[in-house]
C-alpha cells in the first residue's frame, strides 16, 4: 500500500538550530513511514547568515534522510532590525507559495505557526492549491507553537492596534480553514478556546513537544565531551547556572541578568565559583553583553550555539538551568528548552507564569523551582537556594524526576506516535 503524502512548511529546518526545526527533522523523519515526506523551508539562515553555496539560486532541492527538502533562498537579516526580518520573512513566505507549485499531489498539508501569521497563512495556501490523487483539497493541519499576535503584543514588539487587530482576523482565520489545530500545551488550549468562546471551536489536539532521549541524555560529570567543552569556556571547576536557547524578546532577560548582577564573585560552600552561561544568540544578546561589560561581571559567559551533535555536552555541563519566559506568554507560547534539561536531568531554574504548561509540569515533578515573571526578588531567593544546595542530593533528585517523567510521557516516539494518528484520522 502507497504511503500517503505529505507537504510541511517548517520555515527553519537542519541543520539550523531553531528549536521548531529540530522538532519539525524528528516528525518528518519519524514519520517517513507512514507518510511520503515533503519539507519547504529556507536555506539554513536561523543566525542571520547565509552560506555561499545557498546564494547562487532561488531554490534548492536536496533530500535528508529520505525526506524530499525544498529550501527557499532568503536575505540575510539582523535579529535587532524589524526591518530586515521582515523582508526575510516575507522572501520566505513568497518563495514557499511557488515552491508549493512544484510538489505535485498532496494529502496533507501541515504547518506550524512559524513565521507568525505568515506559516499559518501558508497551510491555508497550499489547502486551496493542491489536490489529491482523487482530486481533492488536501486536509489542513496547523501546528500552534506560538500564538500570535498574542505573543508580539505580550512583549510589545507591536504596538499598533490596527495591525493587531488584523494579525488576529488572519490567524483567526486560518484556525477556521484547518482540519485539525494541534496545541503543544494546555494552556495553549485555553487561548485557543478563548479566541473561539463565541462560536464553534475548530477540532484541536494536544501533543506535548519532545526531545530525542536517543540523542540527548543523561552523562557523567567525567565525560569527555562535558570535559572538553568546560575546557574550552573556561567552565572548569565552576558552580553552572545555564540559559540555553533563543536570546530573543520573550524571556526577560535584560531583567533577569540585573539579577545576576547580584551574584558577582559568589562561591558555592565547596568553594566553587557560581557563574551564569548564556550559549546560543538573539535580538537581545549585544545588550546582554554591554550590560555585562558595563557592570564588570566576570560571572557570565557567552557562548554561540552549539551544533546539534555537541548539543548534549552543553546541556549536560551545567549544574542548574533555566527555563524563563516574559510576563503575559502563558497560554501563547511554551518554551521547548524544559524537554532537553529534562533530558539530561538537570534542576529547573524556572521564571514561568503559574498555569502554563511547563510550570504545571515543574510543579508535577518537582524538578525545580519558579518564580513568577516580574517577581525579581523571588527569583534572587531561588538563584541563592540553588547555590546554597550546590554540594547537597537534592540537586540531582530534582533532575531525576523530570528526566523520568520525560522518559515516561514526554520521548520523541510517543509524541510523533501521536501524530501520526492525528493525521491519519484527520
Amino acid at each position: 500500500m502507497s504511503r500517503k503524502k505529505l507537504l510541511i512548511y517548517a520555515h527553519y529546518y537542519t541543520p539550523d538550530v531553531a528549536s521548531t526545526g529540530q522538532i519539525l527533522q524528528d516528525q518528518a523523519e519519524g514519520m517517513k513511514e507512514e507518510f511520503d515526506v515533503t519539507v519547504i523551508c529556507t536555506v539554513p539562515s536561523y543566525t542571520g547568515k547565509i552560506d555561499e553555496k545557498y546564494k547562487d539560486k532561488w531554490i534548492y532541492k536536496e533530500e535528508i534522510n529520505d525526506v524530499k527538502v525544498i529550501r527557499i533562498r532568503v536575505p540575510e537579516f539582523s535579529k535587532s532590525s524589524k526591518v530586515s526580518r521582515v523582508k526575510n520573512l516575507l522572501a520566505y513566505f513568497k518563495g514557499a507559495k511557488k515552491a508549493t507549485k512544484m510538489v505535485g499531489e498532496q494529502d496533507y498539508v501541515f504547518t506550524i505557526s512559524q513565521p507568525p501569521i505568515l506559516g499559518g497563512m501558508l497551510g491555508v495556501y497550499g489547502k486551496k492549491k493542491l489536490r489529491t490523487e482523487e482530486g481533492k483539497h488536501p486536509k489542513f493541519i496547523y501546528c500552534i507553537q506560538d500564538f500570535n499576535p498574542e505573543q508580539t503584543m505580550a512583549v510589545g514588539y507591536v504596538r499598533i492596534p490596527f495591525i493587531t487587530k488584523i494579525m488576529m482576523a488572519y490567524d483567526k482565520h486560518t484556525c477556521r480553514k484547518s482540519d485539525l489545530i494541534i496545541t503543544v500545551g494546555r494552556d495553549l488550549v485555553e487561548t485557543l478556546k478563548n479566541r473561539f468562546a463565541k462560536e464553534q471551536v475548530p477540532r484541536y489536539a494536544l501533543i506535548n513537544n519532545w526531545i530525542d532521549e536517543k540523542e540527548i541524555y543523561p552523562l557523567s560529570s567525567d565525560n569527555s565531551g562535558v570535559i572538553e567543552f568546560k575546557k574550552q569556556y573556561d567552565l572548569e571547576g565552576k558552580f553552572i547556572i545555564m540559559y540555553s536557547g533563543n536570546i530573543g524578546l520573550y524571556y526577560d532577560l535584560e531583567n533577569l541578568i540585573k539579577i545576576i548582577a547580584k551574584f558577582n564573585k559568589v562561591k558555592t560552600k565547596d568553594g566553587r565559583d557560581v557563574v551564569f552561561a548564556f550559549v546560543g544568540a538573539g535580538s537581545v544578546l549585544d545588550k546582554l553583553i554591554e550590560f555585562k561589560n558595563e557592570n564588570k561581571l566576570e560571572n557570565v559567559y557567552f557562548i554561540p550555539y552549539q551544533d546539534k551533535e555537541e548539543l548534549i555536552y552543553s546541556l549536560n555541563a551545567a549544574d542548574v538551568h533555566w527555563c524563563v519566559n516574559a510576563k503575559g506568554i502563558k497560554g501563547v507560547s511554551c518554551p521547548s528548552k524544559f524537554y532537553g534539561i529534562a533530558g539530561v536531568a538537570k534542576p529547573v531554574l524556572g521564571v514561568l507564569e503559574a498555569g502554563s504548561e511547563i510550570e504545571m509540569l515543574i510543579a508535577e515533578t518537582r524538578c525545580g523551582r519558579v518564580s513568577e515573571p516580574g517577581d525579581y526578588d523571588d527569583v534572587e531567593k531561588n538563584i541563592a537556594w540553588f547555590i546554597e544546595h550546590a554540594e547537597s542530593h537534592e540537586l540531582s533528585e530534582m533532575g531525576q524526576r523530570g528526566h523520568e517523567y520525560l522518559m515516561n510521557h514526554l520521548t520523541k516516539d510517543i509524541s510523533i506516535g501521536k501524530y501520526i494518528e492525528s493525521i491519519s484520522n484527520c
